[in-house]
């Protein structure tokens, strides 16, 4: 049984960071993408970024390339999202999720496990 659990959010100013964690659990995830999904309210789940947990290449969404950064520490298990000036936009339920795959993709509908997401909320 897979298990994801999110860590690290929280309240942060406008240009500010945080750093999310998703600890995983009950696989080896060799041949798994792992994925950074947010929600904001009244939205729908969009896609932030996904690693290919065996080689660590990645698929950072264009728009927040420049500010949020994910990577993997695969003796710890877990993947992480750096977020860096931060913005108001930002705010919303992160959520992580995985699925044995060998090409990263974007769509949510996609991936079997998730998290149960952790909020994250930008003041101005």
């Amino acid at each position: 049984q897979v298990q994801l659990v999110e860590y690290g959010g929280g309240l942060v100013q406008a240009g500010g960071s945080l750093r999310l964690s998703c600890v995983a659990s009950g696989r080896t995830f060799t041949n798994y993408v792992m994925g950074w999904f947010r929600q904001a309210p009244g939205m729908e789940r969009e896609f932030v970024a996904a690693i290919k947990w065996s080689t660590g290449s990645t698929n950072d969404d264009d728009a927040v390339k420049s500010r949020l950064t994910i990577s993997r520490d695969n003796d710890k298990n877990t993947m992480y999202l750096q977020m860096n000036s931060m913005k108001p936009e930002d705010t919303a339920v992160y959520y992580c999720a995985a699925k044995q795959a060998v090409v990263i993709t974007t769509a949510s509908r996609e991936y079997d496990y998730w998290g149960q997401g952790t909020q994250v909320t930008v003041s101005s």
